[in-house]
């Protein structure tokens, strides 16, 4: 299996490129979000991989963050999804928001990614809940330490991402972690 791949970046054709490594050219599928952050044509690049056979082909798909290779792997477990289609979904969103999308179970912003339907959007929600990784959707939801903190007690107090997102979005900015966790309780108490 081929896990990473450090070369020159011979070549850019989106949603493909191409890294020369010692004069062996891989052909590489990236997403979007790894395709945008690449160096010029000649600079040395490198990226994680995950290397997908078929019957008809053998398809090396590249990634910037272990956390997109992560995500891509999560989504090509689940049934009608295949690579294009995560590949898809992590070029129309970042993993931060596609976790946060699935935590608060919001499957409007996955329609809106090509070639995602309703049912395969709830499909995703569904199957995605609890494992693209702890914290990494309800933390692009965290404003500061003190809002870090009082997620991390709501969750401490057992109750569920979703919960502790909803909760931390009626609260002030700048309000500090005991307040915080007081109005967040109260909040949570009258749902």
């Amino acid at each position: 299996m081929i896990g990473k791949l450090t070369g020159t970046l011979a070549n850019k054709n989106p949603p493909q490129v191409l890294v020369d490594c010692n004069g062996v050219g891989y052909e590489v599928h990236v997403p979007m979000s790894t395709f945008y952050n690449l160096p010029e044509l000649g600079a040395r690049v490198s990226l994680l991989t995950h290397f997908v056979v078929r019957e008809d082909a053998q398809i090396l798909y590249g990634f910037e963050h272990a956390q997109e290779r992560e995500a891509f792997r999560q989504l090509i477990k689940i049934s009608g999804v295949g690579p294009r289609t995560a590949l898809s979904v992590l070029s129309g969103m970042s993993v931060g928001e596609l976790a946060q999308a699935v935590t608060l179970q919001e499957a409007g912003r996955l329609i809106k990614v090509p070639g995602i339907g309703k049912k395969t959007a709830e499909r995703l929600l569904l199957e995605l809940k609890g494992k693209l990784g702890p914290d990494i959707g309800v933390a692009a939801s965290v404003a500061n330490d003190a809002q870090a903190d009082i997620l991390q007690a709501l969750l401490a107090l057992g109750y569920s991402d979703k919960e502790a997102a909803v909760s931390l979005k009626a609260l002030p900015v700048d309000v500090g972690v005991s307040d915080g966790i007081k109005l967040a309780l109260r909040a949570l108490s009258r749902a």
